[in-house]
């Protein structure tokens, strides 16, 4: 798969850890180096607390608002995007950007494809993963596909009319 960081093709030195069926959250072996693993591996693990190294993937059911965390102390966050149909992930997003102040990386992950990328940057996402059927230089031409979005949004907050006014 093909990572897009910060508008610009990168070389990926996270791995993704998620338990295989039947595995508990206290059972994952996490690995040494920088590792994502699932929120329930994060909150089972206390020694993964102490570790500067170790981000967080959430499914696209998570409601932030009912997880107490310091999210601005994790270096990357993963949010999932079980089928391109299901567009939950994008208001967790949102959320993480908006009202939790989550600066660090905001990654896609899952069935990404490419013309999602331009309305996940929009939310606040500046990592994405794209499925492996899709095209780096596709990728890198959707996100640049609109170069006036109307609506206000993560990466520009006045909507239009508001920003033709000033």
């Amino acid at each position: 798969m093909t990572l897009i960081l910060n508008h610009t093709p990168a070389t990926d030195d996270w791995t993704l850890t998620l338990p295989a069926d039947g595995i508990e959250a206290d059972e994952l072996d996490v690995p040494d180096g920088k590792v994502i693993v699932p929120l329930a591996t994060w909150q089972a693990q206390a020694a993964l607390h102490m570790r500067t190294d170790v981000g967080i993937w959430l499914p696209n059911t998570t409601e932030p608002e009912h997880v107490h965390l310091n999210w601005a102390a994790f270096p990357v966050i993963a949010l999932d995007f079980p089928r391109f149909t299901d567009g939950r992930s994008y208001s967790i997003a949102y959320l993480l950007r908006n009202r939790y102040g989550f600066k660090n990386q905001l990654r896609a992950v899952g069935d990404v494809l490419v013309d999602q990328l331009f309305y996940m940057s929009r939310v606040g996402f500046n990592a994405m993963k794209l499925r492996d059927d899709q095209k780096i230089d596709a990728a890198l031409r959707a996100l640049n596909a609109f170069k006036t979005p109307y609506q206000g949004s993560t990466d520009e907050s006045r909507p239009f009319f508001i920003r033709q006014e000033a």
